[in-house]
């Protein structure tokens, strides 16, 4: 029995090839680990505000000068820190837009990523203090950026894991749905990302 949370971030809704590479990896481990729980979140219909001055300066607040106004601005970031503390396994549902990651999903991480919270600073450098969990990125291109010409500007797979390996969570497998916008592969792009899930 596992607590999987699945984190939607595209704006096409069921349409979305991403959103289904991410429910098919989820239905997946519900198989494998009968009695799991999933609390999905859709970063489209619940938005994380992009960070203001008010956020990074609370970020920075010490305990005990907190106020009204800084648990306003941290409630966002606490949220999105608890439930991935609560999980123990993450799916995460990621489009490419424009060779990167949605705005929506970048506004969620840049709350999850915080000093004191979910990475620390030591005289060894960073340190990530999130432990024991799996990350499934379920990722979905018009281009074929795993192998070949594009692969050299894939950034979204190198940037997530960066990020995730920062804050502690270093075991991360990737499943792709590419090809999409490629008149000899989009017939058969979806289906191939689908099959080839396995968890």
């Amino acid at each position: 029995m596992k607590k999987i949370l699945e984190i939607i971030s595209s704006a096409r809704g069921a349409a979305s090839n991403s959103t289904q590479l991410a429910h098919t990896i989820t239905e997946k481990l519900k198989a494998q680990y009968p009695g799991s729980t999933v609390t999905q979140r859709n970063l489209v219909h619940k938005k994380y505000p992009h960070l203001e001055e008010s956020h990074l300066t609370a970020f920075f607040t010490p305990p005990e000068s907190e106020t009204e106004a800084y648990r306003a601005a941290v409630q966002h970031s606490d949220e999105a820190i608890r439930e991935v503390e609560e999980a123990d396994i993450l799916v995460i549902g990621v489009p490419v837009y424009n060779f990167g990651i949605p705005s929506a999903l970048k506004a969620w991480i840049d709350h999850l990523v915080r000093a004191g919270k979910t990475f620390s600073y030591g005289a060894d450098g960073p340190k990530g203090l999130l432990k024991d969990k799996k990350v499934y990125l379920a990722i979905a291109s018009g281009g074929v950026f795993s192998e070949g010409p594009l692969k050299s500007i894939d950034f979204t797979e190198p940037h997530l894991k960066t990020v995730f390996g920062f804050i502690g969570l270093q075991d991360v497998t990737t499943f792709r749905v590419e090809g999409v916008s490629n008149p000899e592969l989009r017939e058969t792009a979806l289906q191939k990302g689908l099959e080839s899930v396995m968890v």
